[in-house]
């Protein structure tokens, strides 16, 4: 019988006999020490030991089961109670019912490992521990402790029985596995501390469990006694060490497992939660533990097997343990602990010290000054947007790469890639599969059997696979059938493809794989949520880096701590706005605004994205392709860009050429069409030209002469179909005489020079046009298809798209009645460059938002995207340049700028730095160096008629502009 040191009892609890801070010391210890003398020398001594009592509730119960714990509040002054699964609600009412009768505030107690999510529904559930295990920065598992500490709190919890530190170093483990951090004791240990530091600092008490170490089993202690057979050497070394690290670090409390650990307690056969060897040697004094120590639930079949009722409670309370959780029979277990008490074998001490700990941890938790739950908008505070932050923070942080032959991820020149995806797992993979395609054409594939997936996958050279398991529990299967087993090793053998495997389970689902030789990268993502998915997509193509490290040892090729560090390339990522300084709240102005431009017949239908620090926060559509549509705008539908064309196309080529030499901005017109040597236009220059003050006109009707006297399109010019000489196609059944070519470029030479001003104008991106396809002796489209499009991955982006799209997802631009003389949908609404075939310098382009937004993002990242330089920083700076200011010209060369006095293009909320430009079919595009931000705005504001100004008037696009910078949060 070990001797029990209890006097004098505050003299303990304030240092440990390691000379520590006491964990469950207050700040206020002079006030707490008041506050526990006072109520432990009012109680009698079967109010104290009432107080050694927690008892569970599920608030999914019936009324009668909250019944019967009143009565035990009432009549046996049980110390607390821990809640099993139900609703936030329903378990705060019971909270205050339950506080309402007690003569001493009870300790609340919750698993919440993972968040209130791990007990309760309609709360939030953040990742694994085996998740955050891979995180090799701690201070983000801290967010997480510190966000569940803060939801804990709010719910009226004082203890959340976490985080579990178990050492999980068998793969086998049935009821630890995805709740350990790791096999690592050194990694388990850090992120440990990490998770109590957040929880301390939410004010709730936190609880490390199970000791001392369940990770080396096979067996589930809810159904029987587990063995760990470590020897003492390894105990120390592994299971232990957490536990001691956590000691260290001011743990508030432990939970004791039920295990059969022979080389801690010579009794054979004993559970750890009775072994005064180890409860009180092993904890208390080998390891200075003096927090407040729970047993493990008592009516698990481990122990509850192992003695009558009552006495297994007796047992626990003798071994060491101060709060005995869930016994089977509570009057039963009193009425044994009060008989221990009258004949001295448990003594005033020993009682005195445990009751006492125990009002120490309800002083800590802030008992002293108890307030109900307040459940007005309880559901709210438990599941605010902040949740959403730092699980995306740490899931992105978590996804590892085991493997990457050939230098594959992240997935370069998309140019060169055709792109397969192929589903494993009962799970949804449909978030992951969506996210790849915002960066590739990304084909599904589907089949029945392996013969099925060679014969679909043999034009690709690249095949994703997505491995994706439940993710509704840690405990949900995790493994690959034997027909994926079988399927995934074929697939990797095709010789025209290289294999990515992305997982969305637990690691251990590899140790079933037998050879990975073939499979080119590998990628743990952990878990199946939405995030998950999202972030593992984003990874393979770049948008985010790779930082984590295997938890386990996954296979015998992948040990533990196998994780290969990968940068970004620079693409577009996808977050929500609190992760980048903006706020939801504020940018729901964005969507009152644009539906008020829907109600007032502005346009029919809108695209609208925001992008922040690389992160699109804002992707929406709104409205139908016409006022007549059942159909509703997808991302996926295209607009016509219109003078967008002009810095999307035609200017990063321009850019290029005078990165090249081919071009200089002192050029003259006559220096880039000598036919120009003797016109008005042939001093013109380059940078004069791209900043409208050449005094060139705004724009010449060429589509007018092509007419009859009937305002029809003349036989003279026109014919309905492609015939010799008749090629350029300006609308259906609507072709160009091929000579009409020369008469363009002829009228323009024709022009005389306007008042010496700034005058917006078309016409120079004619002249560009011509001199940049006669330069490389290819068309426009080509050019740019080659130079931006396909290596950027815009595979929603195309002059004439019909040649690439179905007509469906072509937004129509209007009902012509002046010259064409139908739906203009799938050709450009721009008259002259309808004339060139579609394709001009100055419009012709169509796209969706995203694709827009590639190309200002990759502007504001000084030209590269996607892991290649498209264009150098000094580039992009010199045209992003007000050279004519000093001439009230606001204009970049090619960019627009903000106004220089009070209207203008943008909200005059926007950085001098910033540029953009809009177009005339109702869409506009702005970006901000200096608070890295893009917007992008797409409409067919002139369906059915382009005399529909009313969005221009309205002034709607700057006045979302200046929504989104009221967002920002300071």
């Amino acid at each position: 019988m070990r001797i029990n040191l209890y006097f004098p009892i505050f003299l303990l609890v304030l240092c440990s006999v390691h000379g520590q801070r006491n964990p469950l010391t207050a700040k206020d210890s002079l006030a707490q020490y008041n506050w526990v003398e006072a109520k432990y020398n009012a109680m009698s001594l079967e109010e104290r030991v009432g107080q050694l009592f927690m008892v569970s509730m599920a608030s999914n119960q019936e009324k009668s089961a909250a019944d019967r714990i009143k009565e035990l509040i009432k009549e046996q002054h049980i110390g607390g109670v821990v809640f099993l699964p139900g609703g936030p609600v329903r378990q705060a009412k019971l909270t205050n019912e339950f506080q309402a009768v007690s003569k001493t505030p009870l300790m609340i107690a919750l698993d919440a490992e993972w968040g209130l999510a791990m007990r309760l529904d309609s709360t939030y559930a953040f990742p694994w521990n085996m998740t955050l295990g891979a995180i090799q920065d701690s201070s983000i598992i801290q967010e997480v402790g510190f966000q569940i500490g803060k939801h804990a709190k709010r719910l009226g919890v004082h203890i959340n029985f976490a985080p579990d530190i178990d050492v999980n170093n068998n793969p086998k483990n049935p009821i630890i596995g995805n709740r350990s951090f790791g096999e690592d004791p050194i990694n388990v240990a850090q992120k440990g501390i990490a998770f109590i530091k957040g929880m301390e600092q939410a004010g709730i008490l936190s609880c490390g469990k199970h000791f001392p170490g369940h990770g080396d089993t096979a067996t589930d202690s809810h159904k029987a006694l587990p063995i760990i057979n470590s020897s003492r050497k390894q105990l120390d070394s592994i299971e232990l060490y957490p536990f001691q690290k956590l000691i260290d670090s001011g743990l508030s409390s432990v939970m004791v497992a039920h295990l059969d650990v022979p080389n801690l307690e010579i009794q054979q056969g004993l559970p750890s939660t009775l072994s005064e060897q180890i409860v009180s040697g092993v904890l208390k004094e080998e390891m200075g533990f003096e927090g407040l120590i729970f047993t493990d639930a008592l009516n698990m079949k481990a122990v509850s097997q192992f003695a009558p009722e009552g006495e297994v409670e007796l047992e626990a309370f003798k071994a060491g343990n101060d709060m005995l959780l869930m016994p089977e029979n509570v009057l039963e277990a009193k009425e044994k602990l009060m008989e221990a008490y009258y004949s001295g074998i448990i003594s005033e001490g020993r009682l005195e010290h445990s009751v006492k700990k125990i009002l120490m941890a309800k002083y800590k938790a802030g008992l002293a000054s108890y307030r109900p739950v307040q459940l007005d908008k309880l559901h709210e505070d438990l599941n605010g947007i902040e949740n959403d932050v730092i699980y995306e923070k740490a899931i992105e942080n978590a996804i590892t790469v085991a493997k990457n032959n050939f230098s594959l991820l992240p997935v370069k020149k998309l140019e060169n890639k055709k792109i397969a995806y192929v589903q494993f797992g009962d799970d949804s993979g449909t978030t992951f599969y969506k996210t790849l395609t915002k960066y590739a054409d990304v084909t599904h594939i589907k089949a029945m059997d392996v013969a099925g997936y060679k014969k679909a996958l043999a034009e690709f050279n690249l095949v994703i696979i997505g491995f994706h398991k439940s993710n509704e529990s840690p405990w949900k299967g995790y493994k690959f059938s034997k027909n994926e087993l079988f399927w995934l090793h074929e697939i990797a053998n095709l010789r025209t493809s290289n294999t990515i495997l992305s997982v969305f389970a637990k690691p251990y689902s590899l140790l079933d794989v037998l050879d990975f030789r073939t499979v080119d990268g590998l990628i743990m993502a952990y878990q199946n949520s939405e995030m998950a998915q999202e972030a593992a997509a984003e990874m393979i193509f770049g948008a985010i880096g790779s930082k984590g490290r295997l938890p386990v040892s996954a296979h015998p090729e992948f040990p533990v701590n196998t994780g290969i560090e990968l940068k970004p390339l620079q693409r577009l990522g996808y977050s929500i706005p609190e992760r980048v300084g903006l706020s939801s709240s504020r940018l729901a102005m964005v969507d009152t605004l644009v539906n008020a431009g829907l109600d007032s017949l502005m346009f029919p239908g809108a695209q609208v994205l925001i992008a922040k620090k690389g992160k699109v926060i804002y992707n929406k559509n709104f409205g139908k392709p016409t006022y007549n549509s059942e159909e509703k705008i997808k991302e996926d539908h295209i607009y016509d860009l219109a003078s967008l064309t002009k810095i999307l196309s035609t200017l990063p080529l321009i850019m290029k050429m005078e990165e090249e030499g081919k071009i200089a901005l002192n050029d003259t017109f006559k220096d880039l069409i000598p036919q120009y040597d003797s016109t008005d236009l042939k001093d013109v220059t380059v940078l004069k030209a791209l900043s409208h003050y050449g005094r060139l006109p705004a724009w010449i009707a060429f589509y007018i002469d092509t007419l009859t006297k009937n305002r029809k399109p003349s036989n003279q010019f026109y014919r309905n179909a492609p015939t010799q000489g008749f090629s350029y196609k300006v609308a259906e059944n609507l072709y160009l005489t091929d000579t009409y070519k020369d008469s363009i470029y002829n009228r323009i030479g024709r022009q005389s020079l306007k008042s010496n001003r700034y005058r917006y104008s078309d016409v120079a991106y004619y002249v560009f046009k011509k001199y940049i396809e006669d330069t490389y002796n290819q068309s426009l489209d080509k050019l740019i298809q080659e130079f931006l499009i396909s290596p950027m991955g815009l595979h929603h982006t195309a002059f004439n798209p019909l040649e690439k799209f179905p007509k469906e997802t072509i937004i129509p631009s209007e009902e012509d009645n002046y010259f064409r003389y139908q739906t203009v949908q799938g050709y450009v609404h721009d008259m002259g460059a309808a004339m060139q075939g579609g394709v001009g310098g100055h419009a012709g382009l169509f796209s969706n938002a995203m694709d827009v937004a590639k190309i200002m993002q990759m502007y504001l990242q000084g030209g590269v995207y996607g892991g290649k330089r498209f264009l150098t920083d000094r580039t992009i700076k010199k045209f992003n340049t007000c050279y004519f200011c000093h001439k009230d010209v606001r204009r970049g060369v090619g960019f627009d700028k903000p106004q220089l006095k009070d209207s203008g293009p943008t909200c005059g909320c926007v950085s001098r730095k910033s540029f953009g430009h809009s177009g005339f079919t109702g869409t506009y595009t702005w970006a901000d160096p200096d608070e890295e931000l893009i917007y992008v705005f797409l409409s067919n504001r002139t369906y059915p008629s382009s005399s529909n100004t009313l969005l221009i008037k309205s002034g709607l696009r700057t006045r979302i502009q200046q929504a989104i910078y009221d967002s920002i949060i300071n």
